[in-house]
């Protein structure tokens, strides 16, 4: 066993020697990175900010922290300088030397005395409530210095990546804002006309204090990253700003479809009273042709024509008005709204038609059937066949006679198909009624 002293065996020359390189090399990072901490940008932003909320707590005490991290390099400094003297005594150390030599190096020798302000920012830095000195060793006291640090460091390194983020962010979103607002108003989009109107304002405010929130409260934005120790690990809470990005992106195409109307306006109107205009056209034909129908055929369901509804015609002379007044944005919705109505309302009046000229066409579609057959007749040579003229010349008469029964004239037209198809010898027509007399009715 060695010579012993309360700080343990006493250490050799060369034990000193290594302990006092490795004490030198972690004096001057140390130093280096105290240094950059001072001159931080983030830490030189928090001392002339008006900070408020869970910052302002934080840096009460990182501030608290740095001014024990000076009073601890400090004396640690002072503590190598006066190992590095006792060192440099002798070139061989005396035993005496040695033994103050371990003592310094290993022992508890560094007294610590810290402000008392910072010892009430940071009361959980001292070992003992109410204490305003500490005791170290040199390898204690450098990691305590490690620890204030770190989370020193972690501190500035969050607020300044705020900082650097939101607040740059917040200012284009701003500017991009500024210039949605003067498009807005020259196309009519203004607060308490439009509701994209009243979104701009919205954004607006919430931008304004979003940023006045952010610079004066940076860590009350930042997501950390679980898990992580870095200083600095996590993240700028964007959820607002993103927010109120997409709004402003919702109302800009907005304003893109009001600029798309007050170019297309003149367009668009000519195109619905051309829509309407046909509806009217073919809903006063459904009518003509309802006339007709009802003169022609007997004993037949016409459905009954409505007139064009007055309150499209009525809306589209609000669109015109609109458009001479650059009402732009209120055009805008009026138009898409009338463009769908115009639609419906031409092909409800084809429906209409369609409706109405029915039995038109299946008295066309009987006629062009009875003249297929007699065509067919001629050609075998059958055309003179008194009983199909019989039953061709009774068919006929009810066809062209006004007003025709199509039932009844239908079942005429069979008649005479089966009569066709029994002289040709084919199979027969199936029959619609009951037996049938070969003699005529």
């Amino acid at each position: 066993m060695g010579v012993t002293d309360p700080a343990g065996p006493v250490m050799d020359r060369d034990e000193v020697d290594r302990a006092l390189a490795r004490l030198g090399a972690e004096h001057e990072a140390i130093e280096t990175s105290l240094l950059a901490l001072q001159d931080h940008a983030g830490r030189r932003l928090l001392e002339g900010a008006e900070l408020t909320g869970t910052t302002r707590e934080r840096w009460t005490a990182a501030d608290a922290s740095i001014t024990l991290l000076w009073a601890y390099f400090d004396a640690y400094t002072d503590a190598l300088r006066s190992a590095r003297e006792i060192r440099a005594r002798r070139r061989w150390s005396s035993r005496e030397d040695l033994v103050e030599l371990t003592e310094l190096l290993r022992g508890e020798s560094v007294t610590v005395a810290g402000s008392a302000t910072a010892t009430a920012n940071a009361p959980t830095l001292l070992s003992a409530a109410g204490r305003l000195s500490e005791r170290f060793s040199l390898t204690g006291l450098v990691d305590r210095m490690n620890e204030l640090y770190a989370t020193s460091l972690d501190m500035v390194v969050t607020a300044d990546a705020v900082w650097s983020a939101l607040p740059a962010r917040i200012d284009l979103l701003a500017a991009e804002l500024q210039r949605t607002r003067t498009l807005a108003h020259s196309v009519g989009v203004r607060p308490g006309e439009h509701p994209a109107g009243d979104d701009l304002e919205r954004i607006t405010r919430t931008l304004t204090k979003l940023r006045e929130d952010v610079v004066s409260d940076p860590l009350a934005f930042w997501v950390p990253t679980r898990g992580s120790s870095a200083p600095g690990g996590g993240r700028p809470d964007t959820t607002v700003y993103d927010r109120e990005a997409r709004a402003l992106e919702e109302v800009r195409r907005e304003i893109d479809a009001v600029l798309t109307v007050r170019q297309d306006a003149e367009a668009r109107l000519i195109r619905l009273r051309d829509v309407l205009s046909r509806a009217d056209r073919t809903l006063a034909e459904a009518r003509t042709a309802r006339g007709e129908v009802l003169a022609k055929i007997a004993a037949t369901e016409v459905p009954v024509v409505s007139g064009p509804p007055t309150v499209l015609q009525e809306q589209l002379a609000t669109a015109a008005e609109y458009r001479r007044g650059a009402q732009w944005h209120r055009l805008s919705p009026l138009l898409e709204s009338l463009e769908q109505k115009a639609e419906d309302e031409l092909l409800r009046a084809r429906e209409s038609l369609t409706a109405v000229t029915a039995p038109l066409a299946v008295r066309a579609e009987l006629r062009g059937r009875l003249d297929a057959y007699k065509a067919k007749v001629a050609r075998h040579g059958l055309a003179e066949d008194p009983f199909l003229v019989e039953r061709y010349d009774a068919a006929r008469r009810m066809l062209w006679s006004a007003p025709c029964d199509l039932r009844v004239a239908e079942q005429a037209v069979l008649r005479y198909q089966r009569s066709v198809a029994e002289a040709l010898g084919a199979p027969r027509v199936p029959q619609q009624g009951g037996p049938e007399d070969r003699r005529g009715e």
